[in-house]
């Protein structure tokens, strides 16, 4: 329960001043907010993702997101779930269809508060927020078949590494991009 993922971000061996600072202000949030792991508070709240790679460590699972015109790593809400392993476990698999992933490591392997901008969202207005995201590293067979999550993506696939900062639109993801690429070479 919320104690698991509590003791999980405390452990957690922070790699840069970043996610020393986030680390603390999550630890905060989370003391201070009972609904932090659900998205109806609309300052901030916990998600999870998954940095997923092949046997071979050159290439990394990849969802194209219509919202963000971009490719991207796969993940979402917590929705009230304290387990973010299993969450991020559970996105992986929604967004991209692959079946088997196994997990690289111990615990979680980055941490990162990331800012929503505005967006409109099934016809709705979504206010900016700030996700507080713990990520997990998975290894996956590359040649498992793939399927599209249609509501969400309109393309999955496996991006090699070397063409990973021109397949991302997202410019501000990369720094988070770079640093679980260099934690997945260290496993």
């Amino acid at each position: 329960g919320l104690m698991g993922i509590y003791e999980d971000i405390m452990a957690y061996r922070p790699c840069c001043e970043q996610e020393e600072r986030d680390r603390e202000v999550m630890l905060d949030y989370i003391r201070r907010n009972d609904d932090a792991f659900l998205r109806t508070n609309l300052v901030a709240h916990m998600t999870a993702s998954g940095w997923v790679v092949n046997p071979a460590r050159d290439k990394v699972l990849m969802a194209y997101h219509k919202i963000y015109d971009s490719w991207s790593w796969t993940g979402g809400h917590a929705d009230g779930e304290t387990d973010l392993l299993h969450v991020a476990m559970r996105e992986a698999r929604e967004e991209t269809g692959i079946e088997r992933l196994r997990q690289i490591g111990n615990g979680a392997a980055s941490l990162e508060i990331l800012p929503v901008w505005a967006h409109v969202k099934r016809g709705k207005a979504v206010g900016s927020h700030l996700h507080l995201n713990v990520s997990y590293l998975f290894e996956a067979d590359d040649s498992l078949p793939l399927r599209v999550a249609a509501d969400e993506n309109s393309a999955v696939g496996w991006i090699t590494i070397d063409r990973l900062a021109e397949s991302v639109r997202e410019k501000d993801m990369l720094p988070t991009y770079e640093k679980l690429l260099n934690r997945t070479n260290v496993c």
